[in-house]
């Protein structure tokens, strides 16, 4: 899969937001000042070269919805940022992760919650 840029990231962020939209729809969610219409048609036009997004067309107008669940699309980048940045080594992203960002000890805890739950899950099937 290919990555998006971050012109094509923003689009396909609203298009998940949105499920299904036409190019006006989408280009209503950017703040102001919004970019071009064309702008954004030239975006969603490589998104749909890419394979990330498909259409159905109404007359003259065309209704897009992603191909690419923002949680597949979310599991690929991130295993490139852990490849890439972190020696493919999840364990030193979270320890990156837990050690650069202030987080309160209820979240702290929630994280640990949920690598002893994955523990579990792991024992279990095994």
């Amino acid at each position: 899969m290919k990555e998006l840029t971050k012109a094509e990231e923003q689009v396909m962020q609203y298009l998940w937001e949105l499920n299904k939209s036409f190019l006006k729809n989408i280009v209503d969610q950017f703040p102001e000042p919004k970019p071009a219409y064309t702008t954004i048609s030239t975006v969603v036009r490589v998104l749909v070269n890419k394979g990330f997004i498909g259409f159905r067309t109404y007359g003259k107008s065309n209704e897009y919805y992603p191909l690419i669940s923002k949680k597949e699309y979310t599991k690929v980048f991130f295993k490139g940022i852990v490849k890439g940045f972190f020696s493919n080594s999840a364990s030193k992203l979270v320890s990156f992760f837990t050690a650069e960002n202030d987080l309160s000890l209820s979240e702290l805890e929630q994280l640990k919650k949920q690598v002893e739950e994955q523990i579990e899950k792991k024992k279990k099937s095994e």
